[in-house]
């Protein structure tokens, strides 16, 4: 089956954020292709941050999801474990409340991504 994979970023019990790998299934829809199933989205944000950007400790403001269209960041979790995104990878972002976790660009350029909030 197709699906796509994606990179969750929640809070635990204990307010420690925390990276899942979450796939979300494509069904066959013949000439169209392989679709999901629809969620239900609230806004969309399109942003470009500098090239130094690095932003310390943070929660996400919403449940999103971001797309990375360029660049390669580097997030890091309250435990310390850290993972490599680039351009093309998508991220569920759902640690809203407790310690947050921090972002830095890797590459030195300006980064674009878009920003898409669920209801």
């Amino acid at each position: 089956m197709e699906a796509y994979t994606i990179t969750r970023i929640y809070s635990d019990s204990n307010g420690d954020s925390r990276f899942e790998t979450v796939s979300v299934p494509l069904n066959d829809n013949g000439e169209i292709g392989f679709l999901s199933e629809a969620q239900k989205a609230g806004t969309i944000t399109f942003r470009k941050v500098v090239s130094s950007y690095d932003y310390d400790f943070h929660n996400a403001p919403a449940r999103q999801y971001i797309i990375l269209m360029d660049g390669v960041i580097e997030i890091e979790t309250s435990l310390g474990e850290k993972r490599y995104f680039k351009g093309g990878d998508i991220l569920l972002v759902e640690d809203t409340e407790g310690k947050g976790h921090k972002t830095r660009n890797i590459t030195k350029e300006i980064r674009s991504s878009i920003f898409i909030t669920l209801l």
